[in-house]
């Protein structure tokens, strides 16, 4: 193939280096390239040197060489991506440089690993701006991350201007309170945008259009997701005849009103977008109206189809054909998998990854985002240090060892695992400041495993987080300080050595099968919970609690304690009190403490909080009894029942 351009072009680097006075090679570029050769000799940064661009030539899609030697910086790449990408890792290289430093002579050789590379934004929970949206698009390009997932629509807000549903923009579009939680407090209703101190936004077809130009120039895909058939709760408010009852957060699949308001929505969606892939969500629909609705009931027996899940496909589906229809493919939340995968539908795995492994083994593209992982609206450092979060502990080491590639993956239908992204959800994260700090660094390790080679180093990785840090920050983006990191839950590091460790549990009360941690030894392993409920050392219960030590022989007992978890935005409570009884023969047993609750139940942040007390007397079984707290959907968590 002939070379379809060759720019040459002078230059001098600037001043603002972050590197220590050692040559700079790509060894120390975030994402880590595919293939570094240092050679011998440095080209010095304070004088102009020359830079040769070719567009042409042999190599995968998006890839580029790069040679940097006495002459300067040669690059090639098969195409416009590829040179960009270029262009990227040689800004960094500058960067890191400074105005008097030294590049390595160096050749570069860089491939991507994956297709989807991605970031989500929630802009219905709490709106941003087209400018912060654009700042974030700088960001991901310089990381060679290359698909915007944008969540235009939720029941906290409807944020794309659509004609023929004014109400959407109108009303549905804002609310009286700012804050998410506030809003849900008072009873999540929406408001005129007129209203005095509403607070909410949307885009106008042609900031969206400006958006996706943007994005484009940059080579970022922006997808748009308009969620059905549940989350969708300002929809129901706005326009209630495309709900069974007027109520609810899911729109009705019986009504032909429904598929005639979400066809002219894609429409729309599909005429600003042009993006092959469009996000039709389909999770967490509560589908609980639909079970009673005589239009639901009229199209599940006309279409044969035995319960709601299929009812549920059965929209998912027609949708899909739309979407086809106008030369695009779906894309949604592994939920769409109940009752029957969409033929052509490319899945987002985030409860966990089986439904992505099983997704890839059966054809289906996939691209992988597990909430373990990948949410982070999780926080990142101990919670008692951190912004308010939705709860849980996702720190840079645990999104950096990710590796989506599982080995229970069929190595003939890996090529449908398309890539991984990062979410964020921004129910308790208000301030744009506030997201980019939730953002970063973790999304530097996402743009790693979605681009570079398998191979994982954090001590490495973590060497050039912390020097991009300080590029990210000289650049007006407010990044989590990770040179200050606290890190897991102390207790969480060491085994405990206790009285009752390897004693029997009896367990009057079961643990939830979804929290289980590892079962009926869990609670006397010595194993202490991390700032995670879902680390595998936590049990849960959604009811009071009942357990029973058995210590196997009466014993001296000097003290009995049991550590419990809160974590407001997980719905995670501390007990109203605690109980603790001890026993000679299991059946007589004397109260010698009763332990309340002195903190908030609306504590924003995530905390580990003892219950226990002195004990004197001899004993064989000690009881625990905790009192769930009132609040609805409670649960209550444990780690370790201790007796010494």
């Amino acid at each position: 193939m002939e070379f379809k351009s060759v720019v040459i072009a002078t230059a001098m680097l600037f001043s603002g280096s972050v590197m220590a006075e050692a040559a700079v090679s790509g060894h120390d570029v975030l994402p880590r390239p595919t293939k570094v050769e240092v050679k011998q000799g440095e080209l010095k940064v304070d004088k102009p040197f020359k830079i040769v661009r070719k567009v042409g030539g042999k190599g995968a899609p998006s890839s580029y060489k790069m040679i940097v030697g006495k002459r300067g910086v040669d690059i090639v790449a098969p195409d416009s991506v590829g040179l960009f990408y270029a262009e990227q890792t040689l800004q960094q290289l500058q960067e890191l440089a400074g105005a008097d430093g030294e590049l390595a002579f160096q050749v570069i050789e860089d491939t991507p690993r994956f297709p989807h590379r991605g970031v989500m934004f929630d802009v219905s929970r709490h709106f941003r701006s087209i400018d912060f949206l654009k700042k974030q698009l700088d960001a991901m390009a310089a990381l060679k991350l290359n698909v915007m997932h944008l969540h235009l629509t939720d029941g906290a807000g409807w944020r794309m201007e659509v004609d023929g549903y004014p109400r959407l923009t109108e009303y549905a579009a804002w609310r009286p309170q700012r804050r998410w939680a506030d809003w849900v407090a008072g009873g999540a209703k929406y408001c005129d945008r007129n209203q005095q101190g509403a607070y909410g936004g949307y885009y106008t077809k042609q900031e969206l259009r400006d958006l996706v130009k943007y994005a484009a120039e940059r080579h970022i895909t922006v997808i748009p997701e308009i969620e059905m058939p549940g989350h969708s709760d300002e929809v129901v408010a706005a326009y209630p005849e495309i709900s069974c009852t007027g109520k609810g957060g899911d729109v009705c699949p019986g009504k032909e009103a429904t598929f005639k308001f979400l066809e002219s929505v894609l429409d729309q969606t599909m005429e600003i977008f042009p993006s092959g892939l469009i996000h039709i969500g389909g999770d967490e629909a509560a589908k609980g109206e639909w079970h009673n609705c005589p239009d639901c009931i009229k199209r599940m027996k006309d279409e044969g189809l035995k319960d709601v899940d299929e009812l549920q496909s059965y929209l998912i589906k027609r949708i899909e054909r739309y979407v086809n229809a106008h030369g695009r493919n779906i894309i949604g939340w592994d939920e769409i998998l109940d009752g029957g995968v969409a033929p052509n539908a490319t899945v987002m795995s985030w409860r966990g990854t089986q439904a992505g492994v099983r997704s890839l083994n059966e054809g289906h593209d996939v691209i992988m985002t597990p909430v373990g992982c990948c949410y982070i609206d999780y926080a990142q450092d101990a919670p008692f240090r951190e912004p308010e979060s939705i709860g849980g502990y996702t720190p840079l080491r645990k999104v950096y060892d990710y590796e989506p590639l599982e080995p229970g993956i069929d190595p003939e239908k890996a090529s449908h695992l398309k890539g991984i992204q990062a979410n964020l959800w921004v129910e308790r994260v208000t301030e744009d400041s506030h997201a980019e700090y939730m953002y970063y660094p973790r999304v530097y390790a996402i743009a790693e495993i979605g681009w570079s080679t398998p191979e994982k180093n954090y001590d490495d990785f973590h060497r050039r987080a912390l020097v991009y840090n300080g590029i990210m920050k000289s650049k007006g983006y407010n990044v989590f300080n990770l040179a200050d990191e606290y890190g897991e839950r102390p207790e969480y590091k060491t085994p405990l050595e206790h009285q009752a460790r390897g004693a029997k549990v009896i367990y009057a009360t079961p643990y939830s099968k979804k929290y289980s941690a590892n079962g009926d030894t869990s609670l006397t392993d010595g194993a202490l919970g991390g700032w995670s409920h879902g680390d595998g050392r936590w049990q849960g219960w959604t009811t009071d609690v009942d357990l029973t030590v058995d210590l196997g022989k009466i014993m001296p007992v000097h003290y009995a304690g049991a550590s419990f978890m809160h974590s407001e935005g997980a719905w995670i409570q501390l007990p109203e009190h605690v109980t603790i009884s001890v026993s000679t023969d299991g059946v007589t047993f004397k109260e010698v403490a009763r332990i309340a609750n002195d903190v908030d139940p609306t504590y924003p942040k995530i905390m580990v909080k003892n219950y226990g007390a002195p004990v004197s007397g001899e004993a064989r079984f000690v009881r625990f009894q905790a009192k769930q707290n009132p609040r609805p959907g409670a649960w209550l968590f444990i780690d370790e029942l201790v007796v010494n």
